[in-house]
């Protein structure tokens, strides 16, 4: 018969787990030289930590694997509907590169780039970016780097300007149907895509606003300008693609659908054709057209240009394109060097998408819902749980724990993807069953949208999760120093909560408008307790 874990083993079963990830997945210089942590991609460690948990369930609790294996299998079908999104979403910023709708979005955005109002464009330009990629990494280490070198040129504080690239990189990847978390986190809480975005406007949007008053306020008043290398990235990206309005026509397509509260995979299948239907208008072959759906785009000519080693040759392959490059541009001003750094740059931003793109992705959270599924099969998250939900009366309380668990499972776990799947597995069914003074449920989009308040906003802050390494070794600022300034990061949990404090924003499970109610309503009243 099986056993029921206590709280001082479910605990304990939960930090190893947590251990077993860190340790896998952080790589850590020490001063005296050493290294913690292995440095390993985040599945084979959440792989062992699987095994731990299922050796405890099945010699200790004496759960069959039979049912192991169920629990596996039940969490992993909940994000079949996600991993059918990732794929298409492969598909849709492949052909979006092709086409030239990324290269149009960041080609207008950064239009807006002035001295003056250099910390704000920066947010802008990156939101532009990480909505366009639905990747906040990508645009930290392509975009983000070229505007940590264009602050160095104006002799700017490089802190400050990671923190508002940070900022806009990871609000457009919140809220970016492209995003990876932005799929997962309904997934896992049982919620729909686009209800799920539509519920993050809410806390996120004014939080966005807060940030760029922020960044205006501190705006510099340098007088210099790196005009050329802006004018470069242009020019190299006319080179690479057709830069046009009409590039704007497929966004459109799927804004107007989500608009239209049509379903996530419809919305991202036109999203896909409209793309396809561009390129062939601007004279693509059907190969070119549809073999990026599963091979993702690979840059013709941007490779060429970061390959550039002496004044000569920049001097040829510029004439070569002497349309994009055209005479008396700051673009023609810039040294070899820096023709060769900033093809680089472009050519990583826009290699990228197809079907393949998403295979580590699924791999991990294929992995991570296994996990889930045997501590939940096992009872480890429901006896966590419970005791945690004892001290919960109030619908503040609740979001509360969401967002603090979330970032716990930042700084513990350390990784951004389980810090959505770890919490929302832990917290989907308190939220599934309870019911307040008004009679209703939550609707799952606030479990979701707490997940990403928390979980994807914190990650980058925390200098041992593989988020804040990243981003802190590719902006070359290290964690500490840019985590002051990521206002729309550590803000967002704050405002998310304000707002549940009000009232604000709060979506019941059988209204669909988002009905409100107020703190003194919030008071909660358990299924089973008959009231007189």
């Amino acid at each position: 018969m099986c056993k029921r874990p206590g709280l001082l083993l479910s605990i304990s079963v939960l930090c190893i787990s947590a251990l077993i990830v860190t340790f896998g997945v952080v790589d850590v210089e020490l001063s005296s030289g050493s290294h913690f942590g292995l440095g390993l991609p985040a599945q084979v460690p959440l792989l062992f930590a699987t095994i731990f948990a299922a050796l405890v369930g099945v010699f200790y609790l004496k759960q069959s694997w039979g049912d192991l294996e169920k629990g596996m299998a039940g969490a992993i079908q909940v994000s079949i509907q996600a991993i059918i999104i990732l794929v298409l979403v492969g598909c849709l910023v492949g052909s979006w590169i092709q086409s030239g709708v990324v290269a149009t979005m960041i080609y207008y955005g950064l239009e807006v780039m002035t001295p003056r109002y250099f910390y704000l464009a920066s947010l802008i330009i990156s939101v532009v970016v990480a909505l366009a990629t639905g990747c906040c990494w990508t645009t930290s280490s392509t975009v983000g780097v070229a505007l940590i070198g264009i602050s160095a040129g104006l002799g700017l504080p490089l802190p400050i300007t990671a923190g508002f690239v940070i900022s806009g990189a990871y609000f457009g990847d919140k809220v970016s149907p492209l995003s990876d978390t932005t799929n997962l986190a309904p997934a896992v809480s049982g919620s729909e895509l686009f209800e799920h975005v539509r519920a993050m406007m809410t806390s996120t949007l004014p939080t966005l606003l807060i940030t760029a008053v922020i960044a205006f306020m501190m705006g510099s008043s340098a007088q210099g300008s790196d005009g050329g290398r802006i004018d470069l990235i242009q020019s190299m990206m006319r080179a690479e693609f057709n830069i046009s309005l009409w590039a704007f026509i497929p966004p459109m397509i799927i804004l107007v659908m989500a608009s239209m509260k049509i379903p996530a995979i419809p919305g991202i299948v036109a999203g896909i054709m409209g793309s396809i239907v561009l390129s062939f208008v601007r004279g693509s072959t059907p190969f070119e057209t549809l073999e990026v759906l599963f091979s993702g785009y690979v840059p013709e000519h941007l490779s060429k240009f970061a390959e550039i080693a002496t004044p000569e040759a920049m001097t040829e392959i510029t004439g070569t394109f002497a349309q994009a490059f055209t005479t008396g541009s700051p673009a023609l001003g810039v040294t070899s060097e820096v023709f060769s750094q900033v093809g680089g740059l472009l050519t990583q931003l826009f290699t990228r998408g197809g079907m393949t793109s998403m295979l580590e992705t699924i791999c991990l959270i294929v992995v991570a819902l296994s996990l889930g599924g045997i501590m939940e099969v096992c009872g480890f998250l429901d006896v966590i749980l419970e005791a945690l939900m004892r001290h919960v009366k109030s619908v503040t309380g609740m979001i509360a724990s969401v967002l603090a668990s979330a970032f716990l499972a930042n700084v513990f776990l350390s990784e951004q993807y389980l810090s959505i799947i770890v919490p929302g597995r832990m917290f989907k069914r308190a939220f599934d069953e309870r019911t307040w003074q008004n009679g209703k449920k939550l609707a799952p989009v606030m479990l979701s949208r707490s997940l990403e308040d928390s979980g994807t906003m914190t990650s980058v802050l925390v200098p041992w999760n593989t988020c804040g390494v990243y981003v802190s070794s590719v902006l070359g600022v290290a964690t500490l120093d840019y985590l002051p300034y990521c206002f729309t990061n550590w803000l967002n949990p704050f405002v998310a909560l304000a707002f549940t404090a009000l009232g604000l924003g709060i979506v019941w499970k059988d209204d669909k408008a988002g009905e409100k109610v107020s703190e003194s309503e919030e008071i909660f009243i358990p299924e089973t307790v008959a009231v007189e």
